[in-house]
């Protein structure tokens, strides 16, 4: 198991060596003409729970930035897929995620990097870009009760925050407490009727994603 040396030109599996073993992680490429010098990295939900590269959240998130003209990684945390290792409760999953960006950042270094997550991966996202030139931050449904997320800084950066007003699982009104509470908040869009897994709106989130990230695509 080699490391890449270079960032594919068309979509490709790759595995990464992470912290805890091989990282299994998809890029996927916008059509060429409409290719911008960026990437983002996107976050999936918690591994335990069933969460994986391919969850549909996460997959709609790369769908958009990808007809934003951005270049794409997904990967699977610790123990998800086919990536080694276990579960570390959010501490070994940021050193997963720095591990992917600095590949990112190594193979394009002339890309802006965008950072995405989708419930835990929102956390640990949000973790990881205290440390990382992050140029635009989206976070999904992030589960503010749960992680520590009174700890951590806002990103600096554009930071766009969605969130669903009937999640069970996270709750809106603590998203928007939470977000209220910050220095610098973000620019949090509260969707009205979507759940925590938006079924039969990921087309709308799709829509929103692209419209309000527009003013950072350089």
């Amino acid at each position: 198991m080699l490391d890449p040396q270079q960032f594919p030109t068309e979509t490709a599996e790759v595995f990464l060596t992470g912290p805890a073993g091989k990282l299994e992680c998809l890029i996927e490429l916008p059509a060429a003409e409409a290719q911008r010098p960026a990437t983002a990295v996107i976050c999936h939900p918690h591994p335990l729970h069933g969460g994986t590269l391919r969850n549909k959240v996460v997959t709609i998130i790369e769908r958009a930035l990808r007809e934003l003209g951005l270049n794409t990684v997904r990967f699977n945390f610790r123990g998800a897929g086919d990536s080694e290792g276990e579960y570390d409760e959010g501490s070994g999953e940021i050193e997963d995620l720095l591990a992917v960006t600095e590949w990112v950042q190594k193979t394009r270094p002339s890309d802006d990097l965008w950072l995405a997550g989708f419930s835990f991966g929102a956390f640990v996202a949000l973790k990881a870009a205290q440390d990382l030139p992050v140029r635009q931050m989206i976070t999904i449904a992030p589960p503010v009760e749960r992680y520590g997320f009174e700890q951590l800084l806002p990103p600096n950066c554009p930071w766009l925050v969605v969130q669903g007003d009937e999640d069970d699982v996270v709750s809106a009104t603590a998203v928007q407490q939470w977000a209220d509470a910050l220095d610098q908040p973000p620019n949090l869009i509260i969707m009205e009727g979507a759940d925590h897994f938006f079924h039969r709106r990921l087309m709308d989130l799709r829509g929103l994603i692209k419209n309000h990230v527009q003013s950072s695509l350089p």
